[in-house]
């Protein structure tokens, strides 16, 4: 066992504590982003839901008819 120090932990394997704990951190603060984002879009989808229901209310209660569009065809894999 010569070159090693018993009790002691190496510089590296300090350094890669280190770098474990950090990713760790940046890990947990990334979920909570990736939640808080999660929850705009929604509250953000839902607000354009409302939108568009109550202006397709809206045209069908004065009568202008929406044109349905057209679906598009997915091109054929060859």
């Amino acid at each position: 066992m010569a070159g090693k120090k018993s009790g002691e932990p190496s510089p590296e394997s300090i350094a890669r504590a280190n770098r474990l704990r950090i990713a760790a951190e940046e890990g947990k603060k990334a979920l909570v982003d990736v939640a808080r984002q999660a929850v705009s879009v929604r509250e953000n989808m839902a607000r354009l839901r409302t939108l568009r229901e109550a202006e397709e209310t809206r045209r069908r209660d004065a009568g202008d008819v929406p044109v349905a569009k057209k679906k598009r065809k997915k091109p054929a894999l060859t």
